[in-house]
């Protein structure tokens, strides 16, 4: 198996016109067999969603395993290439076709859905903020005039925003590059919140200098859908992908991937996150749909 280097990832955005008209008459499934290879888009800092291990830059999480068994079912002989993506470059290089599927942790929501398409649900996630555990912050009110961090491209930074208005409170708030750099900006002083996904925040955390340090505070923000996504208008490939999806719901192999990447110790600190599912997502295995963050309310 193989991956494609991030930097290659910008210039891929550049050829947005071209790679869209070559994908224009060819569904993806088609796409793969002729290639005989299938890129997904992987990131690395969303543990535990999907990230890198390790110098060999081994890609896993539990979207990452996802795919790879979702891969399995539909396109058993394709080689499966890992392209490393930002939240900013997901939609453009999965809608211009040079990644068949994304795999990282995104939103469905509406707006995205005039881009791409998405998949059954897979994880709701709820927007929270990690904070230092001595800071005695506990509620997105006293985060008035305080410095925060959130990560560019995410959801969050809305939510965050429409938060003060309805509260009337003035958020200062920083844009880091990825949840590396915005958990950086934390670390050192420099923010004093930092709002996430809350699989996300655990999952820094966790592989943090100081995992005790830190902890996951706050009001629910809102609950996000989180799924993989494909090119829009490919019927065929959203149901191979939805179908296989739904076996493995049904046979208990997703709940069993659950456990492992937010129960059990994981790498690279073999720390559990201890995030058990909740009640939303026990209810969408069971009744799967795509349904995009607008159905979910805040």
């Amino acid at each position: 198996m193989r991956f494609v280097l991030a930097h290659m990832a910008m210039a891929c955005v550049m050829a947005v016109s071209a790679a869209a008209h070559a994908q224009g008459s060819t569904g993806t499934l088609d796409k793969i067999q002729a290639e005989g290879k299938v890129v997904i888009g992987v990131r690395e800092s969303s543990a535990p969603m999907a990230y890198a291990q390790g110098a060999a830059q081994k890609f896993v999480g539990y979207h990452v395993e996802l795919c790879e068994k979702v891969l399995a079912q539909i396109a058993p002989k394709a080689k499966i290439e890992y392209m490393i993506l930002t939240a900013q470059n997901t939609l453009p290089l999965v809608q211009n076709g040079t990644v068949d599927m994304g795999c990282g942790p995104t939103t469905n929501n509406l707006a995205r859905q005039r881009q791409v398409a998405f998949a059954v649900t897979t994880y709701v996630s709820q927007v929270r903020m990690a904070v230092r555990a001595d800071s005695g912050i506990t509620s997105f009110k006293q985060l008035d005039g305080k410095p925060v961090v959130a990560s560019t491209g995410t959801t969050a930074l809305q939510l965050l925003r429409k938060f003060a208005r309805d509260q009337n409170i003035t958020v200062p708030t920083s844009m880091g590059k990825d949840h590396f750099e915005s958990f950086l900006m934390l670390e050192s002083g420099r923010a004093d919140a930092f709002v996430l996904d809350d699989n996300l925040l655990a999952g820094v955390i966790a592989n943090s200098k100081n995992p005790d340090g830190y902890k996951v505070v706050g009001e629910v923000l809102g609950s996000e859908p989180i799924a993989l996504l494909f090119r829009k208008d490919d019927p065929a490939f959203k149901k191979a992908v939805d179908d296989a999806l739904v076996r493995m719901m049904a046979s208990g192999e997703v709940a069993k991937l659950y456990d492992k990447w937010f129960m059990q110790p994981i790498p690279p600190k073999n720390a559990a996150l201890n995030l058990p599912m909740s009640d939303t997502l026990k209810q969408l295995l069971q009744k799967p749909n795509d349904k995009p963050l607008e159905a979910y309310g805040s």
